[in-house]
C-alpha cells in the first residue's frame, strides 16, 4: 500500500571503553558528594563523640538547648550540669553542644 516496509539498522559497533566513559560524570558526582558533604560531616560526628566520651566533672558546656552550665558529675549516659547557683539538672551527654574554654561562664556578665 502506502507505507511501505521498515527495516531495522544494524546496530552501530560499539567502541571500546565506551561504557566506563558513559560512567565517568557519575563517579565524579559521587566523588565530589564525598569530599564535600559525606567526609565532612563524619569528621564532625567523630569530634562530638570523642568530646563527649572526655566530658569530666568541672567542665564548661553548652547544650542543644542554649543552657550554659558546668558538670557537676558524669555518669553512664547522663550528666549533671549546674546551671545556675543551687540549680541543677540532669540531661543526657549527648545534650551537650559544645565544650566551653575554662572561665567563660566567670567572665559572662551576671544581671
Amino acid at each position: 500500500m502506502l507505507i511501505s516496509e521498515a527495516f531495522a539498522q544494524a546496530a552501530a559497533s560499539a567502541q571500546p571503553g565506551a561504557d566506563f566513559m558513559s560512567l565517568l560524570p557519575l563517579i565524579g558526582i559521587f566523588a565530589v558528594f564525598y569530599l564535600l558533604l559525606i567526609r565532612p560531616q563524619a569528621k564532625r560526628a567523630k569530634e562530638q563523640k570523642l568530646m563527649i566520651e572526655a566530658l569530666q566533672k568541672g567542665d564548661e558546656v553548652t547544650t542543644t538547648g542554649g543552657e550554659l552550665g558546668r558538670v557537676v558529675k558524669v555518669s553512664g549516659n547522663y550528666i549533671i550540669l549546674q546551671i545556675a547557683e543551687n540549680v541543677q539538672v540532669v540531661m543526657l551527654k549527648s545534650a551537650v553542644q559544645t565544650l566551653l574554654p575554662k572561665g567563660t561562664l566567670n567572665s559572662i556578665e551576671k544581671e
